[in-house]
């Protein structure tokens, strides 16, 4: 009998149970402040760090060598063990920056959760739809930090300098419409790249709202930018919009989709154009082995226990088609990222 579980795949397998375990450590310490603590602190003993952070100070002993064991604590101080302080790769950690690896922590504890409720659900059957992304609520609180690190880059980088539209935007002083905005990263980016766009962000959280203003305020945009609740059932903007943005929140509403393109048609001035920024799945399951594509088909698994699919480019062109908009397709990230513009 053949023994699959040769060295090999051991090793590997442990690898990634390492990288798994190393993002596990840092989001303790992004989401209870030790990082932060650290960096404004300087060296502490594990005692000091705990007072410092308000948090128990066992807990915070055995964090503090758990961290250290990852590479993102490095010893200091007369005495070996006496203090700690932070590594390279743990100032990384520090901050609230969406463009350093915190995303990548949030992420993968949120992967662990909605892996194991995939796992339990499977078994009945059950979709028990978005709630069971709140139930952690370490995570909530990071979530929109979150999307911004994933997805701003790709925006900034690639989507923003090559979409006309948002140039035609910037020409006639029109306001942007992003529903579902979170803590407001797509207008905020629109807003310090083009001087003249106005926007409005939708949310139906409170918190997301209040994190979105802040930040605007800070980055020197709120003036042009207003976030309120709101969103496509309870629509608070008053007049036509010249663009309409929803960002990877289609394939959440997309049971409803007849409702969902005509309102997009019909709160939009003439000429507007809604834009829909959505994974783009492929048409053969053989294109998911690609590595750039393994991350799609994890997250689409954890979307069936939210009542959702991803979407391909060509079905949401086909929705904009049949109420009489003009779809444009624009692929960015090797394909895996798909922006579908409708031209009212």
């Amino acid at each position: 009998m053949t023994d699959n579980a040769t060295p090999t795949f051991r090793e590997q397998a442990m690898g990634q149970a390492q990288g798994a375990m190393a993002l596990q450590v840092a989001f303790i310490g992004v989401t209870n402040g030790l990082f932060a603590a650290l960096a404004e602190k300087g060296p502490a003993t594990p005692a000091e760090l705990a007072r410092a952070a308000g948090m128990d100070p066992g807990y915070v002993a055995r964090w503090v060598d758990a961290a250290y064991a990852f590479g993102y604590l490095s010893e200091t101080g007369a005495e070996e063990g006496d203090r700690v302080a932070l590594t390279d790769a743990g100032r990384g950690f520090a901050g609230e920056a969406s463009s350093g690896p915190l995303p990548f922590a949030v992420h993968s504890l949120l992967g662990a959760h909605m892996s194991e409720r995939t796992a339990h659900f499977m078994r009945t059957g059950e979709r028990p739809g978005e709630a069971v992304l709140g139930e952690r609520e370490t995570i909530a609180g990071l979530f929109g930090t979150m999307l911004e690190g994933m997805f701003g880059p790709v925006f900034e980088d690639q989507i923003l300098p090559d979409l006309p539209v948002f140039r035609e935007m910037d020409a006639s002083g029109g306001t942007a419409v992003d529903l579902g905005c979170g803590n407001g990263w797509y207008l905020r980016r629109l807003a310090r790249a083009y001087p003249h766009l106005r926007g409005i962000g939708l949310d139906l959280f409170d918190d997301a709202i209040h994190e979105a203003t802040a930040k605007a305020a800070a980055e020197g945009t709120g003036d042009r930018l207003e976030f309120r609740k709101g969103d496509m059932h309870d629509y608070t903007v008053a007049e036509p919009a010249a663009l309409i943005a929803m960002n990877r929140a289609l394939h959440h509403v997309w049971d409803d989709k007849d409702r969902v393109f005509a309102f997009l048609r019909d709160n939009l001035a003439d000429g507007g154009t809604a834009v829909i920024w959505e994974p783009n799945w492929p048409g053969k399951r053989a294109a998911l082995a690609d590595p750039r594509r393994r991350g799609m088909a994890f997250q689409n698994l954890m979307e069936h226990v939210q009542g959702n699919h991803f979407l391909s480019a060509d079905a949401i062109a086909a929705e904009f088609e049949r109420v009489g908009m003009t779809p444009e397709i624009h692929l960015y990230a090797e394909g895996n990222e798909a922006v579908v513009v409708g031209r009212k």
